[in-house]
């Protein structure tokens, strides 16, 4: 049986690597049964969920990548930047869908700035839920849903393995994590939260010059090494039975990418791991996971207006 769960984490635009690891895995013949998605991975997951091909999604990123896609709504919160073109990108796909309408078993995670609380997303509206798992604290503007103000998934959990186990217990997971190792950490480009304005570059190298913008981007450096290190942590607890990591490291989050170049490196990070990925389908791995019975998350949350 060759069959797996996958855990997709967050990273934004270099998400678009999974993308790559799916055409992978289904040219192996391996079915893909149960996605979890934290941000992007969300993304990717929830339109994977729906029914469209590697094909179809690529197509539309490679237009999505040469327009304002992150330009402010009237009608989004206090962040830096909007959800303007990510909305009616998402309503293509998405709108009117629900989970238990998708093709296969899927959910993602969000985090309630109120209750403090991660929340699993795996019922109602889709759309609202890949709002909610993308909705970067500050950058993009949090969810209000019922009584909970959400924001991106991967405050809390990076890489949802235990999400993805909780779909298919007795299948394996992959988990496709998109940063390096702790070791390359080092190599990574600074984490810039914004891309460039279109003003003139000697205005623009004035108010990066502020105090207050050196002190975010200090802030915002060393927030991004705390989520890189909660994954390492956390997938270390968890253990999926595979881990890929997608060589994406020179990409910053909301940099303008060619797609084609990151479904490439999805592509490859399967390949590389292909020996480890068959070793799980071997019986004695199997026969382990038969005995598996993760409990579900504690917060299973419908999302009801």
């Amino acid at each position: 049986m060759t069959e797996v769960a996958l855990a997709l984490g967050g990273g934004g635009v270099k998400g678009i690597a999974h993308l790559g690891v799916i055409q992978r895995l289904e040219k192996e013949g391996i079915k893909i049964k149960a996605i979890a998605g934290t941000s992007a991975g969300g993304v990717v997951g929830a339109l994977y969920a729906a029914g469209y091909s590697v094909s179809q999604l690529s197509e539309t990123l490679e237009a999505l990548n040469r327009i304002n896609y992150f330009a402010r709504r009237p009608q989004d919160g206090p962040s830096l930047l909007g959800f303007g073109q990510v909305v009616p990108f998402l309503e293509q796909f998405l709108a009117g869908l629900t989970f238990d309408r998708l093709l296969i078993p899927f959910a993602c995670t969000a985090v309630d700035l109120h209750t403090k609380q991660e929340y699993v997303l795996s019922r109602g509206s889709v759309m609202d839920a890949v709002l909610a798992t993308i909705a970067i604290p500050g950058i993009f503007p949090s969810q209000k849903i019922g009584q909970a103000e959400l924001v991106d998934g991967g405050v809390l959990d990076p890489v949802p393995v235990a999400v993805a186990r909780w779909l298919a217990p007795k299948l394996p997971v992959i988990a496709v994590c998109l940063s390096p190792v702790p070791e390359k950490w080092q190599e990574l480009p600074d984490f810039n939260p914004v891309p460039a304005p279109p003003i003139l570059p000697p205005l623009l190298s004035q108010i990066s010059n502020l105090r207050i913008s050196q002190a975010f981007r200090i802030y915002i450096q060393a927030i991004d090494i705390t989520s890189r290190m909660l994954a390492e942590l956390r997938m270390q607890v968890e253990k999926p039975d595979v881990i890929l990591r997608p060589e994406v490291n020179q990409y910053g989050i909301l940099d303008k990418v060619n797609p084609q170049v990151l479904i490439e490196a999805g592509e490859q990070a399967v390949e590389q791991a292909l020996e480890s990925i068959h070793h799980t389908f071997s019986w004695p791995q199997g026969l382990l996971r038969r005995f598996q019975s993760p409990p579900p998350p504690e917060n299973i949350h419908p999302l009801e207006e």
